[in-house]
């Protein structure tokens, strides 16, 4: 799976520099790679974009 990111985006531009596998996109919305993005399944903090979104606008994609 992978995460994304909600129309709620302020493109604050938190979440960037904070993803480990630099699949986070600037945009409006930012976007997240499907096809890069792990969930962050090898940090025990879990997703370290959703740990710093101010809107909580980051969410796992269905």
């Amino acid at each position: 799976m992978a995460m994304k990111i909600t129309d709620e985006c302020t493109e604050c531009g938190l979440c960037t520099p904070e993803c480990p596998t630099t699949s986070i996109e600037e945009g409006t919305p930012y976007t997240i790679n499907p096809d890069t993005c792990n969930e962050c399944e090898d940090q025990d903090d879990g997703p370290q974009c959703v740990a710093v979104c101010p809107v909580e606008c980051i969410e796992k994609a269905e």
